[in-house]
C-alpha cells in the first residue's frame, strides 16, 4: 500500500474516506452532480428582492460553468447521472483496488505499466457500478422558469406602465418577491380604469423571451 502506484490512490482514498464519514455524521450536503436550484428571475439584492432584469451575478455564472463543466466531463466517462463526488469516489477505489491488485500480482514487474492498469480500473468499476446507482437517484426537478410567473398577480412598482417602461412586484410560489420588468400596449391603457400606476394590482397573462419582460392587464378582483 505504500509502494507505487498504489501509494498515490492509498492519500487519495483516505480523504474519500473521510469525506463520506463527514457526510454521514451530517457535516456536508451532496454537491457537484446535480445543480443548486435558482429562482426564476435571478439572484436575490440586498433587500430580499430579486434584480430587476433577472441577470445572475459573475460569481453565479462561474459556479454555473464549472457545473457544467463537470457534468460533460462525467458524461463522456460515462460517469453521469450521479453527483460528482459519488463518481469520484468510485473512481479512487477501484483505482486503488486495481493498483494494489497489480503490485500484487506483478510485484516490481511493469511498474511503468501499472499506474495507466489502475486509471483504467478504476474508471472501468465506477462506470459498472454508476450505472445501478443512477436508477437509484432522484429525478432532477425540472429548471426554473420566468414563464412560472405567468398567471400570477402583482403590484405595479413604477408611476406607470407603457410599451416601453414598467416595473412590478410579483410574490413567487416559494414565497420569494422579484421586481420584474413590466409593459403595456398603448391600446390596453386606453380603456376606462386600464391605465396601470403605481400600487395598482395587475395579472401577468404572458412573458416576451426576446425583450425579457412580462405583459400585464388589471387584476380582475380576486386577483392582487
Amino acid at each position: 500500500m505504500t509502494e507505487y502506484p498504489t501509494v498515490l490512490f492509498t492519500f487519495a482514498l483516505a480523504v474519500v474516506v473521510a469525506y463520506w464519514v463527514v457526510v454521514l455524521v451530517g457535516g456536508v450536503h451532496f454537491h457537484g452532480g446535480r445543480g443548486g436550484h435558482h429562482s426564476p428571475t435571478g439572484h436575490h439584492s440586498p433587500a430580499g428582492h430579486h434584480g430587476p432584469t433577472g441577470h445572475h451575478s459573475h460569481g453565479e455564472h462561474h459556479g454555473r460553468a464549472e457545473r457544467h463543466a463537470h457534468g460533460g466531463l462525467q458524461r463522456v466517462l460515462g460517469l453521469g447521472g450521479v453527483p460528482i463526488t459519488v463518481a469520484v469516489s468510485l473512481l479512487v477505489a477501484f483505482a486503488w483496488f486495481t493498483a494494489l491488485t497489480c503490485q500484487a500480482v506483478l510485484g516490481g514487474r511493469g511498474e511503468g505499466a501499472q499506474l495507466p492498469a489502475a486509471l483504467v480500473g478504476g474508471w472501468a468499476g465506477a462506470r459498472v457500478l454508476v450505472w445501478p446507482l443512477r436508477r437509484l437517484m432522484p429525478a432532477p426537478a425540472p429548471p426554473p422558469s420566468r414563464r412560472d410567473f405567468i398567471g400570477l398577480g402583482c403590484v405595479i412598482r413604477t408611476g406607470r406602465v407603457g410599451p416601453d417602461f414598467g416595473q412590478a412586484e410579483v410574490h413567487a410560489v416559494d414565497g420569494s418577491s422579484a421586481l420584474v420588468q413590466v409593459r403595456q400596449s398603448l391600446d390596453e391603457a386606453a380603456g376606462p380604469g386600464s391605465a396601470l400606476r403605481t400600487g395598482a394590482s395587475a395579472l401577468i397573462y404572458d412573458y416576451d423571451a426576446d425583450g425579457e419582460f412580462f405583459r400585464v392587464m388589471p387584476a380582475p378582483p380576486s386577483v392582487g
